[in-house]
């Protein structure tokens, strides 16, 4: 059985150390890398047929954002570097669907950056890695 590494991505600085120390982690244990960004999303919304139209949309085009800006551009430089990796964009609860993906992929370990992309998100809702360690099933590296 393979050891595969959940690392959380958002294109934060903390993110991008969280990435630098699970792919030194996967070099040392010969795991494979699974690179997720979660699009902060709730279903319990409620919207017109044209807002709800709209809202695909947007779905669709933060996807490919995420992809194009966030993931695609450290995918050729791991694989370069010998490392096995794959990607996954979902949109949810973020802590909650890290936690869904780790499991699905048979994630052994979670990597973290300790602040992501949102400040003001952190100081209101909460910490995401504070949730992920404290709901893991798995060891959570919160990266500083």
């Amino acid at each position: 059985m393979s050891n595969k590494i959940l690392v959380a991505l958002d294109g934060s600085d903390g993110s991008k150390r969280a990435l630098s120390a699970a792919v030194a982690h996967a070099k040392l244990t010969g795991s494979d890398l699974v690179l997720a960004y979660v699009i902060d999303w709730s279903p319990y919304s409620f919207h017109t047929p044209q807002e709800l139209e709209e809202r695909h949309k947007r779905r669709e085009s933060e996807i490919q954002r995420a992809n194009d800006s966030i993931l695609t551009p450290e995918i050729a430089a791991l694989e370069a570097d010998g490392v096995n990796v794959e990607t996954v964009v979902h949109h949810g609860k973020i802590a909650e669907t890290l936690l869904d993906l780790g499991e699905q992929n048979g994630a052994t370990q979670i990597y973290i950056g300790r602040r992501g992309e949102s400040r003001m998100h952190t100081m209101i809702f909460g910490s995401v890695s504070a949730a992920l360690v404290q709901a893991s099933t798995v060891p959570v590296t919160v990266v500083p």
